[in-house]
């Protein structure tokens, strides 16, 4: 074996790993977008199939035997060739350290999890996915022990969604956002609310995917690569550069939602489109982190889209579409309204003030999930609980209280945080964009092309090449420092509210 012919092989293994992938995606994609509730189990079937071949495949000794080789050999490799290899070889251990017949079941798991939550959250009944979310949580827990016997299984999970993060680096960081935004808020609360009862009313589904479009076609999403679904809980999923796709879930007595989820999916969407397509079938591919990733969707959906420069942008737009239900509204009306801060029940639905603490109850619940500390069945009362002391609301059912998010249905614990990481990047980001691009003059014009530029040439161009941290601090030329989040915070709502 030469490192040539290696590289060969390598990238034959790793091209057949991404066509199982890619199978595996599109039945996710299916299923939760228009596929039958009866085809769940099926669905399944195959996906367990489909893992169990790639399985097979990352471990069998001639991808062992080709990546050991790689490994021994890296100083002959470039940088974008060894970080490959060790990404690679990072995803091995891990399947390495799992009993095949558990991964595959596990694949399953997931797949009839998601399908429960689903029918489970309409029924607003919890003790249906109770069962499920156990055994979720043992089988996560397992699989964090097979791994990294030696190291407390949530902070394995952390670091599989952001890496090097852990529950240290998570409560210094929620204690500074904390310290910083709590006052806020009830100085704002203190304030008189803002009217935005003109957001809700009659807003047919057929006018609303107008918005989307509109949406679109602001970020400049390109549809020959992309396309935008509906699902019960927005999300995207990748494939490539050249396939990426975001869901919306659209709700008639209101427009904010669907069109604030489309700019949020819509910010995923242009990362993985903008990473280099060489990239592509590699473990290069795909966004860097979650927190990087959020960072990017909610840079777009808050910093851009709910800036006073994009409403005088989208306004004139959306009273096109919807003239009666918007007539007399002013862009500084409608500003306010869509930046209105208060107490809510729905995560995606919050405020960028409060969002935080959204976040910060998920991220309390899972400390305590993973310590032991409560059982399934305790913890629609203490969703509850957290609900009333964090922002003095009464969750009225399970599916506005803990079966609103589907992440736990999919065993993606340790995501949460990233919602909070991504929004303090964001503003870190915007700080440093600043200095160089006329961010609010362009996004008046509707013109999002120096932002994108920026981001591109200092992050999506990158995929996996760095590091998150490495990543970030290439970008804006410093270290991380949520201070950055918490006067952003401040100066917008002093403003808003005239503090």
């Amino acid at each position: 074996m030469t490192v040539k012919t290696a590289l060969e092989t390598f990238s034959a293994i790793q091209a057949k790993i991404d066509a199982l992938d890619h199978a595996g995606g599109i039945l996710y994609y299916d299923g939760s977008t228009v596929a039958p509730p009866a085809s769940t189990e099926h669905r399944g079937e195959t996906l367990g199939y489909l893992s169990e071949l790639g399985y097979n495949l990352a471990t069998s000794k001639e991808t062992c035997d080709t990546v050991d080789y790689l490994l021994a050999h890296e100083d002959e490799l470039t940088a974008e060739q060894k970080r490959n290899v060790k990404l690679f070889n990072k995803d091995r251990e891990y399947m390495q350290s799992i009993p095949l017949e558990k991964y595959t079941a596990f694949q399953m798991l997931q797949n009839k999890a998601s399908a429960v939550w689903h029918e489970a959250k309409q029924k607003k009944d919890y003790a249906m996915f109770a069962p499920y979310l156990q055994q979720l949580i043992d089988t996560s827990i397992e699989f964090a022990h097979y791994y990294k016997p030696d190291k407390y299984h949530y902070d394995v999970m952390l670091d599989s969604k952001e890496t090097g993060l852990d529950v240290k680096q998570c409560d210094e960081f929620f204690d500074t956002v904390k310290s910083g935004i709590v006052p806020l808020i009830k100085k704002v609360l203190a304030k008189k609310t803002i009217d935005d009862s003109f957001l809700f009313g009659s807003f047919p589904t057929a006018d609303q995917r107008k918005i989307t479009d509109a949406i679109i076609d602001f970020e400049k999403l390109d549809p020959q690569r992309s396309v935008c679904g509906e699902t019960e809980h927005p999300f995207t999923t990748n494939f490539s550069t050249e396939d990426v796709r975001i869901t919306t879930h659209y709700y008639e007595d209101g427009f904010v939602s669907s069109m604030y989820s489309v700019a949020h999916e819509g910010g995923h969407a242009l990362y993985e489109l903008g990473i280099n397509p060489a990239y592509n079938k590699t473990s290069l591919s795909g966004g860097v982190s979650m927190g990087i990733h959020e960072c990017q969707s909610r840079f777009f959906e808050n910093i851009i889209c709910r800036s006073k420069a994009f409403c005088d942008f989208i306004l004139p737009k959306l009273k096109e579409i919807f003239p009666e239900q918007l007539k007399g509204v002013t862009t500084d009306m409608y500003y306010r309204a869509i930046n209105k801060a208060a107490p809510s029940l729905i995560r995606t639905e919050a405020d960028e003030l409060t969002y935080p603490l959204h976040i910060l109850i998920r991220y309390e619940i899972e400390k305590a999930i993973m310590a032991g500390e409560v059982t399934v069945d305790e913890l629609p009362a203490l969703w509850n609980a957290k609900y009333k002391e964090y922002l003095g609301v009464d969750v009225p059912d399970d599916t506005r209280g803990i079966l609103q998010d589907m992440h736990w249905s999919e065993a993606m614990f340790g995501y949460f945080p990233s919602y909070a990481l991504g929004s303090a990047y964001g503003a870190q980001i915007l700080s440093v964009m600043k200095k160089t691009i006329d961010v609010n003059g362009d996004i008046a014009k509707g013109d999002v092309s120096n932002i994108s530029a920026w981001l591109h040439d200092r992050i999506w161009q990158y995929g996996s090449l760095y590091d998150p941290k490495e990543l970030f601090e290439n970008a804006v030329g410093a270290p991380f420092d949520p201070h950055y989040f918490i006067d952003y915070l401040t100066e917008k709502y002093t403003e808003i509210y005239n503090l």
